[in-house]
């Protein structure tokens, strides 16, 4: 009998375990997610505030794979608050 409890303990613990190094994992993993969004954030608003420090006349290309596009200014500011207020 004391050998089917310390079986059934065994088993408990083993089942723990892996619950517990499964919740580190997800803790983990959401801990670098949020620490990305932060540097999205941080780095959309920093562009935003240097675009604003623009005057109206200069030039200004946006990225789109392998080819550059010529945004306006509003919509260039809407697209990085956007992407800051999803963060």
């Amino acid at each position: 009998m004391a050998a089917s409890v310390d079986l059934e303990l065994k088993k408990a613990f083993t089942e723990l375990q892996a619950k517990v190094i499964d919740t580190q994992q997800k803790v983990k993993l959401a801990d670098i997610q949020i620490e990305q969004l932060n540097r999205t954030k941080k780095h959309a608003h920093l562009t935003d505030t240097e675009i604003m420090t623009l005057v109206d006349e200069t030039n200004m290309y946006e990225g789109v794979g392998r080819i550059r596009r010529n945004p306006t200014w509003s919509g260039a500011s809407r697209r990085l608050r956007t992407t800051s207020g999803r963060c």
